[in-house]
């Protein structure tokens, strides 16, 4: 294909460094100022037609960088999108993380897609996401059924409400109305800083991140963002027709540990793996799941041994559904 100039004008170098890079996407403005998204960058050795574009979880950004060199060692561009009011997204003075409608994303995902396909020449696009990610990507795949769309990655997506039925039900319920009614009302939880610990390497983890953009003790919750999960839920187990091969990973098991012992390594201590295995066929007519023995709630900053598992996993899939 026809070489491609280094970056756009638009483009500037990413907090990661180069040759990482990252471009704002204006979404206008919303009841607290301006609001933006931002499309984080980075080229395979050779020009190629082949991307990957990942959407990262709830009190998150994206900086899996050991990831993305797994796609840009197969000849993939790699882009990562920060959603508004996330990570690099984040502006002063706004609620962090924080929307009513899980398909306000469909902006950017819009631009972002229109980017990677149009402007940059890609015809093979592998979508990923992880957590709630995993939740808002397949929505707004399933509403757009791109035609670049070559393959879907979904590490430990949020597809369905923690805890009993009944509080899934009656819970629900009352969420909803609260969430129509007080959008910005918190909903209290206990968050131990356990997982975040498990993950920072100046605690008791080996990876690097920006605790402003993802605590340790994550960010506030409110009801109308609660309701747009369950009511993205809802719509997800419907079942969608996301029209491509799609592969769920997670961990083989949950856990809830109130000190750090190896289950906060390696086990999810963040969502409940049953309802992962429970829900992950309805994404599509072609998924693949697969359950990794030891691995962490996001399965690519696992320890060695389960994140080795996870490659070889998603080497499997890709040559058996994905490579052309």
């Amino acid at each position: 294909m026809t070489p491609r100039p280094d970056h756009d004008p638009a483009q500037r170098t990413d907090v990661l460094g180069e040759p990482w890079l990252a471009e704002t996407i204006d979404l206008g403005h919303d009841e607290e100022g301006p609001v933006v998204a931002t499309l984080v960058s980075r080229r395979a050795a050779r020009p190629t037609g082949r991307a990957v574009l990942h959407v990262h979880g709830f009190a998150d950004y994206f900086f899996q960088v050991e990831y993305a060199a797994w796609w840009l060692e197969r000849g993939y561009d790699f882009y990562a999108l920060d959603l508004r009011k996330y990570g690099r997204s984040l502006l002063p003075g706004q609620t962090a993380n924080h929307v009513t409608d899980l398909a306000a994303y469909d902006e950017e995902l819009d631009a972002a897609w229109g980017l990677i396909t149009s402007r940059d020449d890609h015809d093979h696009v592998v979508a990923s996401a992880h957590s709630t990610g995993g939740l808002t990507l397949p929505l707004w795949l399933d509403r757009r059924r791109p035609p670049q769309l070559a393959g879907v990655v979904l590490n430990s997506p949020w597809l369905d409400l923690q805890g009993s039925v009944l509080l899934r039900t009656i819970g629900t319920v009352v969420l909803k109305e609260l969430g129509r009614r007080r959008p910005l009302q918190e909903i209290k939880r206990e968050v131990n800083g356990l997982y975040g610990r498990s993950l920072h390497r100046d605690h008791d983890g080996e990876w690097d991140f920006d605790l402003d953009w993802k605590p340790l003790e994550s960010f506030r919750i409110h009801a109308g963002w609660l309701r747009a999960i369950r009511d993205g839920h809802a719509r997800l187990q419907q079942g969608l027709e996301v029209p491509a091969p799609v592969l769920v990973l997670s961990s083989d098991r949950s856990s809830l540990p109130t000190d750090m012992t190896d289950d906060v390594h390696e086990s999810d201590v963040v969502l409940e793996v049953p309802q992962i295995r429970r829900w992950a066929t309805a994404v599509g007519p072609h998924v693949t799941y697969v359950a990794v023995r030891g691995a962490r709630h996001d399965v690519v900053l696992s320890r060695r041994p389960a994140r080795e598992r996870v490659y070889a996993e998603l080497e499997r899939w890709h040559a058996a559904y994905v490579t052309d």
